[in-house]
């Protein structure tokens, strides 16, 4: 008789866990900007050697996310002026071309960006700033995969990272702004929805521009 017992499932090696797991903690503030965190702690934490979080915090260094101090530990890099600036200037770039190529839109297109809205607004009145700040960036990221250009498609998906980390910290700065957001975003699918690129790339000019006002301490 054959047996029935599932095959085991291999967990991932202890660095990538305590990758994965020191990431989605900084990505979704759980560590503040300015906080230390030791090898010994994270170790404990995840139920690891040392060795592999010496590995991922390492990785993590190189990605702008945490700054080492032998024998100390990692601190926590905070959201500077200078990566909002940076980021959006990116994002306009991008953004506001692959709004222009966006019109005609598909009605796939149409249904997605619906979709994501009625999301964001479920979300907001939950109070889980995480899964909105997910599904602000899931709305664009939308709109310039539709443009067709997978270069584009692929810097814009480089910026992930950075746009969660920036979007949350943004949201719980500005909870009023959660609001505006979604109107903008209804705005940019109305624009798309007529057929209209013009007033499309005006809303993301906007709407987008705005982390850059607030970066130069000039939001509104």
């Amino acid at each position: 008789m054959p047996s029935t017992t599932a095959p085991a499932v291999r967990r991932p090696p202890a660095a990538e866990r305590v990758y994965t797991h020191v990431k989605d903690a900084v990505l979704h503030r759980r560590y503040e900007g300015g906080t230390l965190l030791t090898e010994g702690d994270l170790a404990e934490a995840v139920g690891v050697s040392r060795t592999p979080v010496r590995e991922a915090l390492l990785r993590l260094e190189a990605e702008g996310l945490l700054k080492l101090y032998p024998k100390k530990g990692a601190l926590v890099l905070a959201v500077s002026a200078q990566e909002i600036a940076d980021v959006v200037e990116t994002r306009l770039l991008v953004e506001k071309h692959a709004a222009g190529k966006a019109v005609p839109a598909a009605p796939a297109l149409i249904a997605r960006l619906e979709e994501l809205i009625d999301d964001m607004r479920a979300q907001a009145a939950a109070g889980d700033l995480a899964a909105v700040s997910v599904s602000d960036r899931a709305f664009h990221a939308e709109i310039v995969r539709s443009a067709g250009n997978r270069i584009l498609s692929g810097l814009y998906e480089q910026l992930r990272d950075r746009q969660l980390r920036m979007g949350e910290a943004v949201m719980h700065a500005h909870p009023d702004r959660i609001a505006k957001n979604i109107a903008e975003h209804t705005e940019i699918l109305d624009a798309l929805r007529s057929g209209d690129a013009e007033a499309a790339i005006r809303v993301v000019d906007r709407h987008v521009g705005w982390v850059g006002n607030l970066a130069r301490g000039e939001a509104r």
